[in-house]
């Protein structure tokens, strides 16, 4: 069974979908989940979802591991044409994952009690994303 989730962005940070796979997966008995983005400037994470400062915290982190490219520390990059985001998106989503695996068992993703599935936008403007979902029943 296969579907693509459309996730609106606003800027970067975390958005959170793990109610909409659940929704999905109703009903769907046991079998293993499979997330992939479609985009080189965002990523997929199973991340705390309890604590909204802990998006905030990751959000600042990243920009401050990766600062954009009009970043005096990022003058050595070259690929600048499609904005002082764009490049060090492509960097951070090389860091972070870009498709998960997640056990369900009787329609519910096995996660931990304070986990949920987020998009990671690392791109300024808003975009639509898509993430291909692949739900394989054993």
């Amino acid at each position: 069974m296969q579907t693509e989730f459309t996730i609106a962005t606003t800027g970067p940070g975390l958005y959170e979908f793990t109610a909409d796979l659940h929704g999905w997966l109703t009903g769907e008995g046991d079998g293993l989940l499979t997330l992939f983005i479609r985009h080189t400037s965002a990523s997929l994470l199973i991340q705390e979802n309890a604590d909204p400062e802990m998006q905030t915290d990751l959000t600042a982190y990243l920009q401050r591991l990766v600062p954009p490219a009009d970043d005096p520390s990022m003058s050595y990059l070259t690929h600048t044409y499609e904005g002082p985001d764009d490049m060090p998106a492509h960097i951070k989503a090389a860091l972070l994952p870009v498709s998960l695996q997640i056990p369900v068992k009787a329609g519910m993703m096995a996660l931990g009690s304070w986990q949920g599935v987020y998009l990671v936008e690392h791109r300024r403007h808003p975009h639509q994303r898509r993430v291909a979902a692949h739900f394989q029943s054993s």
